[in-house]
């Protein structure tokens, strides 16, 4: 959520850098709430000088034995006076409160404005056995590549029995392409823990509407989730006990939410925590977009790496995490590039976000494997997460998330550049332990 504050000091930045974004945000609306908030703390602050001056009026009286019912009589006004003005202000929080949950991060100073995706700008890409380079194309595989899911299904991959048992946007894993999966997530697992001092989480998978609201995901962006009714309802009849629980989009949210309503110690920052968790998401509004294959499903797995940190380390955090992203693709020895996106293509949440974009050689292009961004205080503000800084004083800390990485795309990635001629596919050297020393995947498996 935007800083109240900053919105009250500095009114125009705010709106310039909400217009990178394609936002207008109504100055006329937010100057009359804050015309009615000043005046509401005006009369209430006249109240409480009035009940003062009154207390004191009627100290003198007493003292002197003089009647007081008059003075008396108007101060017992007061209370309820205050208590109405208390209710006035409480209603204007709550409706500057609702309407900013619903306007997004304001963009960092450094983050290119433009549209869409066409206006992101390529920082690096890296090709194996010839690391980072400017402008090139992996290498042709030396024959016409399939796609994973010709690729897949003779390993495997059933989008038929998934099909049948939950419609379109599943997948159904046998044998080695299910161990494949399970080798990727563990490997990324223990990368991110041994070598990067993630600490790993297994957090639920369903969570209540508060946590979204603390991370974003509501009340924008309801339709992108699945949830369902806690509590019985019965038919014409309302269970006052009832309440959604919402299907994790990302562990981001159990990651980052796990420091709600708290106030850390400043020796206990960065946390850096990581899960692997399945991942559910409708995909409103994609339209027809990848329905084959496993590129954009409603069920998929993937690996979050969550930092909260001081402010003044999130941007550093930034970089590291997305090397940290890196050194997993570098690892299963998969082409790459890392992309700045532009303020019309990033998250509700962020101030500044990187995508990986991996090869797929089938589609002849790169596609999103990780999204690493920096949340700066948004999402601190809604949860109400703070450490205690250097001066003993609370303060919001920053969050950050990204991808470590999305396990479904990576085993397209991996289908798709280690397929050979013949229908086989290599195994990357980095998994071959996690695959009980398995080199080759082969359709007669």
């Amino acid at each position: 959520m935007l800083d109240p504050v900053l919105l009250r000091k500095d009114l125009n930045t705010v709106v310039e850098r909400l217009k990178r974004r394609g936002i207008d945000f109504d100055v006329e609306r937010f100057n009359a709430l804050e015309a009615q908030r000043k005046q509401i703390q005006v009369a209430t602050e006249n109240l409480q000088a009035s009940r003062n001056t009154l207390a004191k009026q009627i100290g003198q009286r007493k003292a002197k034995g003089e009647d007081a019912a008059d003075l008396l009589a108007q101060s017992q006004q007061i209370p309820s006076q205050l208590k109405e003005l208390e209710n006035q202000l409480n209603g204007i929080k709550t409706e500057l409160e609702s309407w900013l949950m619903a306007i997004p991060n304001l963009p960092h100073e450094s983050v290119p404005v433009g549209k869409d995706e066409h206006e992101n700008v390529e920082q690096r890409r890296w090709l194996p056995q010839q690391g980072y380079v400017q402008d090139q194309l992996p290498p042709d595989l030396g024959f016409d590549p399939q796609d994973h899911v010709s690729v897949g299904e003779k390993l495997g991959l059933d989008f038929e029995t998934a099909a049948k048992l939950s419609g379109a946007r599943f997948s159904f894993l046998r044998g080695q392409m299910a161990r494949l999966h399970r080798a990727l997530a563990q490997f990324m697992l223990d990368t991110q823990t041994t070598k990067h001092g993630y600490t790993e989480c297994y957090t639920p998978y369903m969570v209540n509407s508060s946590t979204l609201m603390g991370t974003g995901q509501l009340p924008k962006f309801k339709q992108d989730m699945f949830w369902v009714t806690k509590g019985k309802v019965e038919e014409d009849e309302v269970n006052p006990n009832a309440e959604d629980m919402y299907l994790i989009s990302t562990s981001e949210i159990t990651l980052t939410a796990s420091v709600q309503n708290s106030i850390l110690a400043e020796q206990d920052l960065p946390l850096r925590l990581t899960a692997h968790t399945p991942c559910f998401r409708s995909e409103a509004g994609s339209g027809g977009r990848d329905v084959r294959g496993m590129i954009r499903q409603h069920q998929f797995d993937k690996v979050e790496m969550v930092q909260v940190v001081q402010p003044s380390q999130s941007y550093e955090a930034l970089e590291q995490m997305t090397q940290h992203a890196e050194h997993i693709l570098q690892a299963l020895q998969l082409p790459y590039r890392v992309v700045l996106l532009c303020t019309g293509d990033m998250g509700f949440g962020a101030a500044k976000t990187y995508d990986l974009e991996v090869w797929i050689p089938a589609q002849n292009t790169w596609r999103e494997i990780s999204s690493v961004s920096n949340c700066e205080a948004f999402q601190a503000r809604r949860m109400n997460a703070r450490f205690r800084n250097a001066q003993g004083k609370p303060e919001l800390v920053h969050t950050l998330n990204g991808s470590g990485l999305a396990v479904g795309r990576a085993l397209v990635a991996v289908l798709e550049n280690y397929q050979q001629a013949d229908g086989t596919v290599k195994v990357p050297e980095v998994l071959q332990p996690y695959m009980g020393g398995l080199t080759v995947l082969t359709p007669d498996a």
